[in-house]
């Protein structure tokens, strides 16, 4: 019979097991829907987005946010670093707030080393006299081709506001029904302002989350025992 001493580790054990399983379920679901956008919804659904009204306040939005969010992300840190450099303890809001600009930081890298191991080119020709699907008929992954207009996929707008996202839907479960809406407003902008691909904005959604999943989990189990999230 397994004593109590033994009984967390292994209940620990199995969530682990469980959570690998339902990531590793929910990346074949993200490929399997990747691949059905590519090739039977991707173009379908951009030529649509390009005939109708072009959102010019949207474009301007989605390609701003980047800019926004990592100065903001900096900065948390920065105040952060300085309350650890003066031996305050973090308390759990401080801890909210590092692990969502860690899980930002961390998506931020990895997305740009896939976008170029990906190397899609855009729907349309936005970022300025460059190749497009809507412009030159151009379509598809040229992996590591460089280069601004071979960027496009995984989408590192949603990528990053899952990563964060998914931090506070762990943090603070209560509000999720914002987060979810608010995640689900701004895939539906990227994709009908043709600033990505519908298969893009998949991809770049289960990156943000697969990574501030990791992030939260690695804090659980045993990175700092004594806040709980």
């Amino acid at each position: 019979m397994v004593t109590g001493v033994d009984d967390p580790g292994g209940t620990l054990q199995s969530t682990r097991m469980s959570d690998l399983q339902k990531w590793i379920a929910s990346f074949v679901l993200t490929t399997v829907l990747v691949v059905i956008c590519y090739l039977w919804v991707d173009r379908p659904v951009a030529l649509l987005a390009h005939d109708a009204h072009r959102l010019s306040f949207l474009i301007s939005l989605q390609y701003r946010m980047p800019l926004i969010m990592s100065p903001l992300a900096g900065l948390a840190l920065l105040v952060l670093a300085v309350r650890a450099l003066m031996g305050r303890p973090l308390s759990r809001p401080y801890v909210v707030i590092l692990l969502c600009t860690v899980s930002f930081f961390i998506v931020e890298g990895l997305k740009t080393y896939l976008k170029v191991a990906f190397g899609r080119t855009w729907p349309e020709s936005w970022m300025g006299p460059h190749i497009s699907f809507i412009r030159d008929g151009v379509y598809g992954f040229h992996p590591f081709h460089g280069g601004p207009a071979y960027t496009a996929f995984p989408s590192g707008h949603i990528a990053a506001i899952c990563a964060v996202v998914f931090v506070l839907w762990a943090c603070y479960p209560k509000f999720r029904p914002l987060y979810t809406l608010f995640v689900v407003v701004t895939a539906i902008a990227l994709v009908v302002s043709n600033l990505h691909f519908m298969s893009d904005v998949i991809a770049g959604a289960f990156l943000g989350i697969s990574v501030g999943w990791i992030t939260t989990a690695t804090w659980r189990v045993g990175v700092h025992a004594r806040v709980d999230l």
